[in-house]
């Protein structure tokens, strides 16, 4: 096996960068079920922003505001509206990580350096990616602080509900037409990923719009990125709208495993989370397609999960509306029982969903 010169050990945080992070940060506790566990601003030395991390098993997302308008965060919110900024990978070697990578050719956005507080030290490094997302290298096993130092411990006096969330499962960049072979090469090339799927504008159409897409891992498999394009259809795309109204290829969603995804999609809703529906004739013929499940049907159709099955197993999975006003970022809810792949039987049916959403919108 070829060594992997880029070991990664989870996904270590996503960070968005948000028009008012106070107000999201209460948003994802209420409606998502994350706790909140750190802060940093001004009281923490942070001129500048305010971020606050939220937590629910492994994930943990930050959340960023500017405190100025003359600022590199408020330039990116005016361009892009709320979105990801960085995914963060935990590595053991943040230096190393970031050699490996910009020897290969990657565009180094910080390079290494070693932060310290009472807890510790955690060494970060950064690189470029597709749009203006960036990865984040993050090495911290010599650190036991709530999250990074100049970050101070926070609770919050709304004792949030979890609703079953596990871990980052994949997150899916969006980038330009003909720029999809360009950023798998990247991945391959710069960061040892393999290529896991390929998916063509025939497995991906509707009647109106297609779109391309494959699927980059690491050596571990933890670690997913499919990575779509427009493909020419006779309407737009979501990928199009996508970057439209993004200005720049960008991370498209982010999919979050659940082990009872009846009982996270029920929670969800009672939160007023909104979700793609697909018509009822979907669950007609659903037994003949997918064979037998442990869960039951209707209430599968009650809650609009969807089903896929592939050789190892089936998966369940229910994708939510965009949760800002621009039709941007959404989230994936999935539940895997064996099934190691990204719902393909379920494509033609979700795409449709997106197309009355984007009809909704006149951008289709």
């Amino acid at each position: 096996m070829e060594h992997d010169f880029l070991p990664i050990i989870g996904t270590d945080h996503i960070e968005l960068y948000v028009g008012n992070a106070k107000q999201s940060a209460l948003y994802y506790q209420y409606a998502f079920g994350y706790r909140l566990v750190a802060y940093a601003g001004p009281e923490t030395g942070i001129r500048d922003r305010a971020s606050y991390v939220l937590e629910q098993g492994k994930i943990r997302l930050v959340l960023t505001s500017p405190l100025f308008d003359v600022h590199p965060i408020s330039t990116h919110i005016k361009k892009h509206g709320d979105g990801v900024k960085v995914i963060a990978l935990e590595v053991s070697d943040a230096e190393k990580s970031w050699e490996e990578t910009t020897s290969r050719g990657a565009s180094s956005y910080q390079e290494p350096r070693t932060l310290e507080d009472e807890f510790g030290t955690v060494t970060i490094s950064s690189i470029h990616t597709y749009g203006e997302v960036i990865h984040t290298f993050v090495d911290r096993k010599n650190y036991n602080g709530p999250f990074l130092p100049q970050f101070m411990e926070r609770k919050s006096q709304y004792s949030s509900q979890p609703v079953g969330f596990k871990f980052i499962d994949h997150c899916v960049g969006n980038v330009g037409w003909g720029e999809m072979n360009k950023w798998v090469n990247f991945y391959e090339k710069v960061m040892g990923f393999s290529l896991l799927v390929t998916f063509d504008d025939k497995d991906i159409s509707t009647e109106y719009s297609a779109l391309m897409s494959k699927v980059v891992a690491n050596g571990n498999g933890y670690i997913k990125f499919p990575i779509n394009e427009p493909a020419k259809g006779k309407k737009k795309s979501q990928i199009e709208e996508y970057l439209d109204y993004y200005n720049s290829p960008g991370v498209q969603h982010i999919a979050i495993a659940t082990d009872d995804i009846i009982f996270t999609v029920e929670e969800l809703r009672k939160r007023g989370v909104e979700f793609l529906e697909v018509p009822p004739t979907y669950y007609d013929d659903l037994h003949n397609r997918v064979g037998e499940i442990d869960e039951n049907i209707k209430s599968l159709q009650n809650l609009n999960i969807l089903v896929d099955r592939d050789k190892e197993g089936y998966l369940l999975q229910i994708f939510t509306k965009p949760v800002q006003d621009r039709p941007t970022l959404f989230y994936e809810i999935i539940q895997r029982k064996g099934a190691r792949s990204f719902g393909k039987g379920n494509f033609k049916a979700l795409f449709e969903a997106i197309e009355r959403e984007q009809e909704l919108r006149g951008n289709l």
